[in-house]
């Protein structure tokens, strides 16, 4: 399923938190509101972890991870450092990286099994990228954005790209991830994807100002619905054919 939050009155939730299929991280100092939303889905599967960044809370936009790792950037304090480690499913591998692009959660898009990263990432950084999260490591840009982190949105099942990317580079793209890829906003128009979306595979957190269009067209291109009309839309359906038959 597809849900709605806000952190402290900001709709770009992927700045502030970072879901994957083993764990959700989550700012500090937000809203019980915002905790609850991700706690409701995820509490019982994967553990949601609150945490700092090098003492920041734009986390989603300074970390970089799947299942099988995490990377932070080179400011994360070691207490921070443990707290992860502490936290985290003892299969994922956390390691610090020292790249001058920083904000790895703008400059790296990945899911289980492949990585989209900007163009001018060190060639170190690719290869502690390839080993850390188990993943194929692609240079690549979205509508000629380099921070392809921030464009986009993928899960293993499917993914969500700038609007203005061309029907060419999408179809690049999907058969660099193998998997489905469709052109589309969040927060009711906005383009950077990254910011406003994060996603798993079998649920999704869109910022408060997702219409439900948006919503849609998420669950179907992440599969989140199990490819059924929801309940609602039945609901729906059931009451208009009786008011009209």
């Amino acid at each position: 399923m597809a849900f709605r939050a806000q952190f402290e009155n900001n709709n770009e939730i992927g700045v502030f938190s970072k879901l994957t299929n083993s764990y959700c991280l989550v700012a500090l100092g937000g809203s019980e509101n915002f905790y609850s939303v991700f706690e409701s889905e995820l509490g019982d599967v994967i553990p949601v972890v609150h945490t700092s960044i090098s003492g920041t809370r734009i986390i989603g936009r300074l970390t970089a991870g799947n299942r099988h790792g995490l990377l932070v950037p080179n400011g994360t304090t070691d207490q921070e450092l443990q707290h992860l480690r502490n936290s985290l499913p003892e299969s994922v591998a956390i390691q610090r990286v020292e790249e001058r692009l920083s904000a790895l959660g703008n400059v790296i898009a990945c899911n289980d099994y492949v990585a989209l990263v900007h163009p001018d990432l060190d060639r170190e950084t690719e290869e502690i990228i390839a080993d850390v999260l188990q993943v194929e490591v692609f240079k690549q840009t979205i509508a000629d954005n380099v921070l392809v982190g921030s464009y986009c949105a993928i899960s293993n099942q499917g993914g969500i790209v700038h609007p203005k990317t061309t029907v060419q580079d999408q179809d690049e793209l999907s058969s660099l991830l193998q998997v489905p890829l469709v052109a589309g906003t969040v927060n009711r128009g906005s383009d950077v994807i990254g910011a406003g979306l994060v996603v798993n595979d079998w649920c999704a957190f869109a910022g408060l100002d997702t219409t439900s269009t948006e919503l849609s067209v998420i669950e179907s291109i992440f599969k989140l619905q199990d490819a059924q009309p929801t309940a609602i839309v039945n609901e729906m359906r059931d009451s208009l054919i009786d008011t009209y038959s």
